[in-house]
Parts: C-alpha cells; structure tokens; sequence
C-alpha cells in the first residue's frame, strides 16, 4: 500500500487552514498545519512533507521570501503560494521565486486540490529567481490592474510567460491594453535588457510593410537611396510587437511564417540570411479565424503564433476592477501634473453602469477629463453622467479608421481584399459576406451599449424585436443570460 503523501500548511488565518486541512485529509493526504513561516521552515529542513502550500502574508516573514530558500535546500519540494494581496506583483514574484502555482484568495477549494494534485504528479524542477532578476521593485507602478478573476488569469499566464521566450498572440477589443501585455511580458521577461520594438501593421502602407519589418539594401526601389533597418533587426535580442496583426497584407504574411519557420529573414532586395532573434508578440482586435475563412490571413501563420493565446476581456466584463482602474487613472494624471481628485461612492457607480465602448482607455480618458476641467476635488454623479453623454457623439461612430467616412473606410478595406484575391481563387457571395461583417459588430456593439437588453437594442437600430432575435441566431452572436 502506498504511504500518503504529506502537505505542509502555512496561514495565519485559522479558518482557511481548518478549510484546507479538511479537505485535503479527505483527499487522502496527511496534513501538517501551522500559522507560523518559521515552524514552517524548520519541518521543510528536517526533511517533511511532500507539497508546501503558504499564504504570503505572515506575522513572523513574508512567504514569498520563503520560497528561494525552500528550493535551494530542498529543490524537489514543490510549493503553492497562496494570497489575498491578488495582484500582477504576486503572481510575478511567486512564479520567478521558483512557486509552482499562486493562486489568488478566496479561491475555489475544487481548483486547489486539482493543483495539489498536478504538483504532486510534476516533475520536480525548478527555476529560481534572486531578487532582482526582474521581479518588480517595491513601490513600482506595475502595467496591469485588477483584482476580477479573468484578471488574475491573465496574471498567473503573464507571470508564468515571463520564463519563457514563447510566442504570444494577444486578443481584445480596443482599449483593453494589448501593448501592455506585451510590454508586461518584455519588461520582466528573459529579454528585458534588450529593446522592445512596436509595429503596427494597420498605421503602415501595405506596400512598405515587408520593408518596415524585414529593412532593405540600397536600390531594392525606387526611393531607397540607403540601407534601411528593420524592425526585426532593431529588435535583436528583444521583443518585437506585431499590432494588429489582422492588417497584415498577404505577401507580408507569407514572407513573416518563413521567418517564424526557420529563424531567419533576409532584407528586402537582400541575400544574406540573417538570424530573427527576437521573442514575437502579436495582437489584434479583429477576429482572426474569421479572416481565416475570408481568406484574408494565412491559417498555418495563425498557428505559428498562436502559440499561448491571452484574451483581454472588455472592461463590461470586469466591472468590479473599474473602481481601481479609475483611482489608477487619478494618479497618472496627478502625476502628469494635473490635479489631484477623487470620486465619490455615486459618480464610481455611474462608472460601473455605462457600457464601455472604449473600454480601459476610455475611462482613462474620462479620469484626465475629470482632473483637468472640474475644480472639485471630490467628483460627483453628476459630472461623470455629463461627460459621458458629451463624449459619445455619433460622429466620433461615423468616422473610420485613418479618417474619414465609415463608407470610405470600407472602401478602403475592400479595396485591400480585392488586390489580395486578384490573382489567386475566385471569391464567391462577397455580397452577403460584407453585409453580415458590418451587421455583426453593429448588432453586438448596440447589444453591449444596452446591457444586453434586446428592447432597447432593437429601439436603438429601428428593428422590430423579432428581427433582431433572428439575426442574433443567424450570426451566433452571444446573449447576455436573465435579459429580455
């Protein structure tokens, strides 16, 4: 018969480690608890236990400080970090500490003991960070707020990326802070001493991209009267962030899943094979696999980096995090040199009923606006209520990107498809095609900016109710459950 394996247990709080002494002795495991880090410390140096799991705060030490010196006597000894500070640093030291697993309280019991489990079964390996070997100084202002449970995913995964020079692909509609993702991931990762490079596939004409990304010998066109250097080559031994990668002409395309393929790239008008070292991050607003079946991006690039996917989810699905993103904002703006301010408990709940079409950059535009034009210091309901209703004209609707009309915007896009697909196959029911990819953000933006509430959504459109149900299902867009 085999012996039960034995867990340590460190928490000052005697609730949470009856909790979890309960279940995991029902779970068939020994169990050792106590409220002390040095009791702690002095069964992991005689030799016991088999699983540490430790709460950061503690009254004699700090877990986190723990967890080197755990590794280094006992490399083998896998350990949880458990914490209600539920914040991006946590979940940064703990994994760069040498931590198997952070998990933010309260948390679910069912997930704890899953990760016992797979702790257990791992192999016993461990990459230990010293202090200082990119883990956040005290007091720095991290890129990453909130305490929502999508945001301490996107933590954990962060923090797990940081070891790693995987291949990332960020996804989330505007607004939701993609470059600081990929700034989060070069700034505390294995390349933070080299440069983070930024394109933006959208903001470049098509026909420079290849040597934007890839640069150019002298005379490779007309006009290149020098070498140019590309972002590829300035991004060596760094990060190079690919944004909206959606917008990617295809020759662009085919030419980037070489490099992805085989390391290297050559300059454009070049011959001389030149090593890509750089860790890729791309993002994108745009439904990609959507694009996939347009024909409009290549399946096997799609795959090439989507390697770990992180989704940003709008700010409508993280309504808790919007008190502490909007003092976040308060103080950058302070900071800029704006006045100081504060909201009071109704102008945070007006924040949490609008529907964010902006998301995180809106509201961070809404707190400099707050800060510069009202003399209060403490800012009512009333005034958030009032530049909201000013700030969301329909012309600001009307108009698309780089400029213009949104029938020039979808000129202009069509525009793009039409010189992709003229040599290639042939493109059948375009028609309908355009018409449900303007229907569908349509629909969904005016069901997001109603809470889901089809009545209104329909009032809103000039739909009949009926209608509007009916190309919910024929576009499978999601519906907000216990709304009409």
């Amino acid at each position: 018969m085999t012996e039960a394996r034995t867990v340590l247990i460190a928490d000052d709080d005697r609730a949470i480690r009856t909790v979890l002494s309960q279940a995991l002795a029902r779970s068939g495991y020994q169990v050792r608890a106590t409220s002390s880090a040095a009791t702690l410390w002095r069964w992991v140096e005689d030799g016991e236990g088999d699983l540490v799991i430790t709460d950061v705060v503690m009254p004699d030490e700090n877990g986190l400080d723990l967890v080197p010196r755990i590794k280094r006597v006992r490399p083998e000894l896998r350990v949880v970090v458990m914490s209600a500070q539920s914040t991006f640093a946590t979940a940064l030291k703990a994994t760069q500490r040498g931590a198997f697993e952070y998990l933010p309280k309260p948390f679910d019991l069912k997930e704890l003991l899953a990760v016992v489990e797979r702790a257990l079964a791992a192999p016993a390996t461990a990459v230990v960070h010293e202090e200082g070997e990119g883990a956040p100084a005290e007091g720095e202002k991290l890129p990453l707020v909130g305490r929502s449970t999508a945001m301490q995913e996107i933590y954990r995964t962060v923090a797990r990326l940081t070891t790693t020079d995987l291949t990332v692909m960020v996804t989330g509609e505007s607004g939701t802070g993609k470059e600081l993702i990929a700034r989060a991931l070069h700034d505390y990762g294995r390349r933070r001493s080299g440069p983070f490079v930024a394109i933006n596939m959208a903001a470049i004409p098509r026909e420079l991209i290849e040597s934007e990304l890839f640069g150019h010998e002298r005379g490779a066109f007309t006009g290149a009267l020098n070498r140019g250097v590309g972002r590829f080559e300035q991004a060596a031994g760094g990060t190079l962030f690919l944004d909206e990668i959606g917008d990617m002409p295809p020759e662009a395309q085919t030419r980037l899943l070489r490099v992805l393929q085989e390391g290297e790239f050559t300059t454009v008008g070049g011959r001389q094979p030149m090593k890509a070292n750089v860790r890729i991050v791309a993002a994108t607003h745009r439904d990609l696999r959507q694009l996939i079946r347009q024909g409009m991006f290549r399946e096997d690039l799609f795959y090439r980096l989507n390697v770990v996917p992180i989704r940003l989810p709008p700010l409508r699905e993280r309504i808790e995090d919007i008190p502490l993103l909007a003092r976040h904002f308060l103080d950058r703006a302070r900071a800029s040199g704006l006045p100081s301010k504060q909201l009071d408990p109704e102008a945070l709940e007006r924040l949490k009923q609008h529907a964010w079409p902006g998301n995180a950059r809106e509201l961070e535009n809404l707190m400099r606006r707050l800060a510069a034009l009202y003399p209060q210091e403490v800012i009512g309901g009333d005034a958030v209520t009032a530049e909201l209703a000013e700030a969301t004209p329909m012309a600001e609707a009307e108009q698309g990107p780089g400029g213009g009309s949104l029938e020039q915007a979808v000129e202009r896009h069509l525009a793009s498809f039409m010189a992709a697909h003229r040599d290639g196959m042939p493109v059948r029911d375009l028609y309908e095609r355009v018409l449900a990819e303007v229907e569908r953000p349509l629909l969904r933006l005016a069901l997001a900016a109603t809470r889901g509430n089809q009545i209104k959504a329909a009032s809103m459109l000039g739909l009949n109710r009926n209608t509007l149900r009916k190309k919910i299902r024929e576009l499978e867009l999601p519906v907000v459950r216990g709304l009409p």
